[in-house]
């Protein structure tokens, strides 16, 4: 086993973070592998069946808990955060045209997953560079991974109420990622302290009251969940609160006062391809499986798959403003050979015609709000 001097080892992190900076990474921490604090709160949510239909995070709990036992060799994760919101993109504005499609703002360009997991790697190869062969491996929103603790532990931010990563200069809108290495780094300290304070805007504002306590959110209540995730029929009295929210959900870090310090990306990766920071409803039922498939294609819009997709839309348009258009559009709907969309048309179509029907939650503008936008 290679003998690492410790001064060699401050000076190679040292290297690491200027190496993460060149690669596009806005900050960068290093922690151990020990994360057994969690293993109660986490067994707890489990067992509220806060999960859903993700059965996958049922498994493998031992190696969540002890990242070391994931990748052979593991003494340290080294800790990432990319920056994900492309400037000159609207948020608000988008959500309140019920005829627009509001598509999480993150997944509009590449694929996240790809686009860090690509920079992970390399910086893994320009650490080879430096001290010769070692053992790592990158991982991006994969495998029965705790990112967001890890990202804590590392001094990375805080967990907020809404349970995502918050950071005092750049807010919540950024990415994490992790590399497993096998060299005795030293570590930072972990982010102790927390910001939120008497603020839940973030709870107050979930369209389906997702987020149930400070801390903790219920995700089959969750839109991105419900959007994205799940693979059946979305509960009835959820519909009406999604919205026009066809693939993910924001408002929660919308309306967070954090991000009034976040910065905007610069990853050409992230640009919205296709319109999509801009398309209608309509303009998007348009494109037939194979448009779909091609037009998502290294997206991470892909994961809903095309069916979750006309499922999505058609829930929107039975919130949107309707009218001959969107009424003949779903009618058209009705007849696709997937009984799941055939479904969520019917309810579309019944929900523009009812007139004591429940409308979509309003845009509740905090006096705190965010301003990411003109």
């Amino acid at each position: 086993m290679t003998q690492y001097d410790p001064d060699q080892m401050q000076a190679l992190a040292e290297q690491i973070k200027e190496i993460a900076a060149q690669l596009g990474f806005q900050q960068c921490g290093i922690t151990d592998t020990d994360l057994s604090a969690e293993a109660k709160p986490f067994q707890d949510w489990l067992d509220r069946g806060y999960q859903g239909e993700m059965g996958y995070l049922n498994n493998n709990i031992e190696k969540r808990i002890n990242p070391a036992l994931l990748v052979e060799g593991t003494q340290r994760i080294i800790c990432v955060r990319m920056n994900c919101l492309p400037p000159k993109v609207s948020t608000m504005k988008v959500l309140q045209q019920p005829d627009r499609a509001y598509i999480s703002r993150y997944t509009m360009g590449r694929d996240y997953h790809k686009v860090m997991r690509k920079r992970l790697t390399q910086l893994g190869k320009e650490i080879e560079k430096l001290i010769g062969e070692f053992g790592y491996r990158a991982f991006v929103d994969s495998a029965p991974v705790l990112e967001r603790p890890l990202a804590q532990k590392s001094g990375i931010g805080w967990q907020g109420k809404h349970t995502l990563i918050l950071n005092r200069q750049a807010g919540s809108w950024f990415l994490l990622g992790e590399l497993f290495v096998d060299l005795p780094l030293p570590i930072d300290q972990p982010y102790n302290e927390e910001h939120c304070g008497k603020c839940q805007a973030c709870i107050d504002i979930c369209p389906t009251q997702a987020i149930v306590a400070p801390y903790q959110l219920d995700a089959r209540r969750c839109i991105s969940y419900l959007t994205i995730e799940l693979k059946g029929s979305i509960p009835e009295p959820l519909r009406p609160l999604i919205g026009n929210r066809i693939f993910g959900c924001d408002d929660c870090q919308l309306i967070c006062p954090w991000n009034r310090f976040a910065q905007h990306s610069d990853e050409d990766d992230f640009t919205p391809r296709h319109r999509l920071d801009e398309m209608t409803l309509l303009e998007l039922l348009e494109w037939d499986e194979a448009t779909f498939l091609k037009r998502t294609e290294g997206s991470a819009i892909r994961r809903t798959g095309y069916q979750g997709w006309l499922r999505n839309i058609a829930v929107a348009l039975g919130n949107s403003n309707g009218g001959d258009k969107v009424v003949q559009a779903l009618t058209k709907l009705t007849q696709n050979p997937s009984e799941l969309v055939q479904e969520h048309a019917h309810w579309a179509l019944e929900h523009l015609q009812s007139r004591d029907k429940v409308t979509s939650a309003p845009i509740l503008i905090h006096p705190r709000a965010a301003k990411l936008e003109p």
